[in-house]
């Protein structure tokens, strides 16, 4: 029986980052994924990333693979408002309009770089958890031994399922269709308003045309090409001689998420504990931070670094982000309805949160620059995420997501060289020692209190702050970096 320390069901952006984040702590983690390739099949479906997921790029440092290969744009919208974000304290004030395809294909290309096995052509059918670890059952009918399962396999989540993980929400009201296919005639490009919804038809590469058409009521299931056709000529009075559909498919404004994302040795992550419809561009990117904040956490509790307890922290904190961000889809939906009254609903909210308080409030929170775990009660920078500040250190300069490239926790000193002392950590924790003399800001904040210490986790969220002493410095490298006795499996 082939064994792994993780075994990751599902190959998207979620199951892959996730699958980086353990290899590169020296977890054995692999994945099994149904596609036969790197490209899946609808995987130019999702467009884009907001500011915090090139953040986190940013701090493994494969950022700019994703930058040269797309679009630099303000993404974040809600409404009928862009909600500019050019003027938030990042190095990346902007959204990025990248097809998931290609996200897929550099996410992919890393991973094999780091040389994470991905077995393609199968997917995980069942598993049997006990105290060490899961018998995975495969479509091949092969089984795998793993210590943890993680699902990443989507909103219909076998492995949600199988664990017995509840999916609460709210039922669909109405549809889309979308797809990418080729015609023979001119269609109508560009957007277009109907009683029914919006639709939009919009251009391709190699003359494929890209289609999101609300449906003129709700349905279910695989669309065929004959839905597609008469959906066209419903809503356009022509189907512009529409053939050769690379994929279709359809999706709802149903909002569900789990009651819990672990259960013993199973977690989930990504769409198999959320789902909502895609507008707001949110879904691939909390499912991305999802995996980094399960990452580093699951790779200690792995190697005997921290207690099993730690991974209750996962959904403690990711489970209101996805809640929060549920609810704001939901508002989304609710504003793009074309009856009088929602339309002048609408202009109103449109007016409200293109003032500049709402506007920073709202943008901070889709664009996940926002994000603040309730780690207790201090600094303003507890738990929020730590600002990629210009650093002057003993041998030059340098950015703080560069210190965060190998995924290993920091504690960085702002004060008197060797004030603070971390010996009992340092085979776990870099200690640099540097100067900041610029203003400290985050978004929607402004400007806060200078710390003199910082202790950054390896998903890039601040897990204590100095103000003069090292109180509570003990407390928070035993909470989230193991007890200094700790025995660390290699």
């Amino acid at each position: 029986m082939t064994e792994h320390d993780v075994l990751i069901a599902g190959a998207g952006p979620t199951g892959m980052m996730l699958a980086a984040e353990l290899k590169l702590a020296g977890v054995d983690v692999a994945i099994v994924d149904p596609s036969t390739t790197k490209d899946r099949e609808g995987g130019s479906r999702a467009g884009g990333l907001h500011s915090r997921t090139i953040e986190v790029f940013d701090m493994r440092g494969i950022a700019d693979r994703f930058l040269s290969q797309g679009q630099t744009a303000q993404t974040v919208r809600f409404a009928n408002a862009v909600l500019d974000i050019s003027d938030f304290p990042t190095r990346h004030p902007y959204g990025l309009a990248l097809f998931q395809i290609r996200i897929e294909r550099i996410l992919s290309d890393w991973l094999d770089e780091l040389g994470v096995r991905i077995y393609r052509g199968t997917a995980v059918t069942g598993f049997v958890q006990d105290q060490g670890g899961v018998d995975v059952e495969l479509s091949d009918g092969a089984t795998m031994r793993a210590q943890y399962l993680v699902g990443c396999d989507g909103g219909r989540s076998i492995v949600r399922k199988t664990a017995g993980i509840d999916f609460v929400g709210s039922d669909p009201t109405m549809s889309w269709l979308i797809a990418e296919v080729q015609m023979s005639e001119e269609p109508a490009w560009g957007f277009r308003e109907t009683a029914g919804g919006w639709h939009a038809i919009g251009r391709g590469d190699n003359g494929v045309v890209r289609l999101a058409l609300t449906d003129p009521e709700l349905r279910s299931g695989e669309p065929t090409l004959r839905d597609l056709s008469e959906t066209l000529i419903a809503i356009y009075g022509s189907d512009f001689g529409v053939h050769t559909p690379n994929w279709l498919s359809r999706f709802n404004d149903a909002t569900r998420q789990a009651v819990a994302y672990r259960d013993r040795r199973v977690l989930i992550a990504g769409d198999a504990a959320h789902i909502h419809p895609p507008l707001g561009g949110q879904g691939l990117n909390i499912g991305v931070q999802d995996a980094v904040n399960l990452g580093w956490k699951l790779a200690q509790v792995v190697k005997q670094i921290s207690p099993e307890n730690l991974l209750d922290t996962y959904h403690a904190e990711r489970h209101p982000i996805g809640a929060r961000v549920l609810k704001n889809t939901m508002a989304l939906v609710a504003t793009r309805r074309t009856d009088d009254r929602t339309k002048a609903l609408g202009d109103i909210v449109t007016e409200l949160v293109s003032m500049d308080e709402p506007r920073r409030r709202l943008a901070a929170e889709m664009s996940g620059l926002g994000v603040h775990y309730n780690l207790g009660v201090g600094h303003p920078l507890l738990g929020r995420r730590m600002p990629d500040l210009d650093l002057v250190a003993a041998d030059g300069s340098l950015r703080v997501f560069s210190l965060l490239h190998d995924a290993r926790p920091v504690l960085i000193n702002f004060g008197k060289a060797g004030s603070v002392d971390i010996t009992r950590w340092s085979n776990r924790v870099q200690l640099i020692e540097a100067k900041y003399d610029g203003v400290w800001e985050l978004p929607a904040l402004d400007a806060v209190t200078a710390p003199t210490a910082v202790l950054i986790r390896p998903d890039g969220y601040v897990a204590w702050v100095g103000e003069g002493s090292q109180a509570g410095l003990i407390e928070a490298l035993t909470m989230w970096f193991g007890s200094p006795g700790a025995a660390q499996r290699t």
